[in-house]
């Protein structure tokens, strides 16, 4: 059942979007050669906890970290470590929660580490590029179908291929909700998009083939042919204009 929100409780989604979104900021910062993924969860972990807030992926169904950190053919899910040191021409992922006052906020950007390479950056530009040309339709009245639509045509036609078996997402009261937010379909399908609806739209784009494999972790998702995979995500309310962001602040 897809959950409509109220004013009030898109204005408590508003706080959880902008810890998240903080809570990248501050990540961003400490993003160097040198730096393990497990500094990297620590510094957000204190940072949503100094908020108030609780970290939303923690213990999330075993999940053991507050961040998930995925670092150059690992497209989600990645469980930080002190022995994942990140090194200079790495890209890494980094997805994040915050959840206060009963709502969740999600979001998730792909930063260079240090000098990368020119394919690395544009791999990370057209998955940005492709979450604001998804997010055009994601109005009043248009169907889900239109933004999954708008986000593989583009990734697609710059020679990269989304992720089939992993999607966005509604979100809210609880951290995944209805509908699911496929990046691949058809314009004028699927749901009807009505105001107040609550989504996180995340295309995760790899540079080869869109096929994926769960590592033995049972939670770090790979690229089965090795290829850079790249990820971003907004939390984001439908309205009858356009689409309000509750997660950019890196941005602005």
């Amino acid at each position: 059942m897809i959950s409509i929100k109220s004013r009030l409780e898109i204005e408590k989604m508003r706080l959880a979007g902008k810890i998240t979104g903080m809570a990248l900021v501050e990540a961003s910062k400490h993003i160097r050669p040198g730096i393990s993924t497990a500094q990297l969860d620590k510094i957000v972990h204190d940072y949503i906890v100094r908020q108030g807030a609780v970290p939303s992926f923690l213990h999330y169904n075993g999940y053991p970290a507050s961040i998930c950190a995925s670092v150059n053919d690992a497209v989600v899910h990645g469980i930080p470590s002190r022995d994942i040191i990140l090194k200079e021409g790495d890209i890494i992922s980094i997805d994040v929660g915050a959840y206060i006052n009963g709502y969740h906020g999600d979001a998730a950007r792909t930063y260079p580490v240090g000098k990368i390479s020119d394919e690395a950056a544009r791999l990370i530009a057209v998955t940005k590029e492709s979450f604001f040309r998804g997010i055009k339709y994601a109005v009043h009245g248009g169907k889900l179908g239109d933004v999954s639509a708008a986000v593989q045509e583009y990734v697609e036609k710059n020679g990269y291929s989304v992720v089939r078996d992993l999607v966005g997402h509604g979100i809210g009261r609880n951290m995944h909700e209805d509908p699911s937010v496929p990046n691949f379909g058809h314009a004028g399908k699927g749901v009807k998009l009505v105001s107040g609806m609550t989504l996180a739209v995340e295309p995760m784009v790899n540079a080869g083939e869109y096929d994926v494999c769960v590592l033995d972790d049972d939670w770090t998702v790979v690229t089965e042919d090795g290829s850079l995979s790249a990820h971003y995500e907004n939390t984001i309310v439908i309205t009858r204009d356009k689409p309000e962001i509750l997660t950019l602040y890196d941005e602005v």
